[in-house]
């Protein structure tokens, strides 16, 4: 995995972004536009983590940490890149900014019917929690 490179997101990487979790991620977020990117990017520089090899992305995850809560969001690899480490590298580095941060436990949202994230969350040491449920209100 040497030739994997980790690195915050910057707001010349956004559209990037977008195009790469349209091709890579599951389900999409209400945020998932040229705004709600750059208002994360603009909040917190580190939170939007990118795995790049040769110059081209290949995975994402979002590391917020509220100052209480820390929470992984958006992890996605390429499916032509999968299977290679490049989540649990990507995991690695969010939970060492978690850590570096004070932070205490992980949330991460994954969707339900993502079976193959299931098995990818699991190996990295996650387990689900059925006693709770995500409450929303779109604004």
């Amino acid at each position: 995995m040497s030739d994997l490179h980790i690195r915050h997101a910057a707001l010349p990487d956004i559209d990037t972004v977008l195009q790469f979790w349209r091709d890579a991620a599951e389900g999409t977020s209400i945020s998932d536009d040229h705004d709600g990117v750059a208002r994360l990017i603009t909040r917190d520089p580190e939170a939007l983590l990118l795995a790049e090899r040769d110059g081209l992305l290949t995975g994402t995850v979002i590391a917020g940490f509220d100052g209480w809560r820390c929470s992984a969001y958006r992890l996605a690899v390429h499916p032509d890149h999968r299977r290679q480490g490049i989540a649990t590298a990507l995991l690695e580095a969010a939970e060492q900014r978690f850590t570096a941060l004070g932070g205490r436990r992980v949330d991460a949202m994954v969707l339900e019917a993502n079976e193959q994230a299931h098995r990818t969350w699991a190996a990295a040491g996650y387990h689900r929690e059925d006693h709770w449920r995500r409450w929303v209100k779109p604004l």
